[in-house]
């Protein structure tokens, strides 16, 4: 299940790209916008803007604004700074591979399997979506 902070991040960074001529936008008008609240989107601004998808202004006219284009931004990068791994069991995770305690053989293990192929999946949806898509 994807979690809150995950939700919120993207809508946060669909309505950012959605403002004319990159403008920033404040985030009391991000959070009223979306009705996320605003000290929690303050937390998930920063960390998008460590990871290098936002920049910000101070002052009058500061706010938060997108320093790839929306076209260049995946979804798969958004899900992997804000929720960690894609996939839902580490023995498949590409990024975050740990073997599982209790699996003697991945190559014989069903769940193993499956995962994969809903990690490939997942990957496949997410990875062919960018910001665009969803502005």
């Amino acid at each position: 299940m994807l979690s809150k902070k995950t939700k919120y991040g993207i809508k946060a960074l669909t309505f950012i790209a959605r403002q004319p001529e990159r403008n920033p936008v404040q985030t009391s008008e991000i959070a009223k916008s979306e009705n996320i609240s605003q000290k929690f989107l303050e937390s998930i601004l920063l960390i998008l803007r460590k990871s290098g998808f936002l920049g910000s202004k101070k002052g009058k006219g500061g706010g938060y604004y997108l320093i790839k284009e929306p076209e260049d931004i995946k979804m798969t990068a958004i899900i992997r700074v804000l929720e960690g791994p894609i996939a839902m069991v580490p023995c498949v995770s590409l990024n975050y591979y740990e073997k599982c305690e209790d699996c003697p053989e991945e190559k014989t293990c069903s769940v193993h399997k499956l995962m994969i192929q809903v990690r490939d999946s997942t990957l496949n949806v997410l990875g062919e979506n960018t910001l665009a898509d969803l502005t």
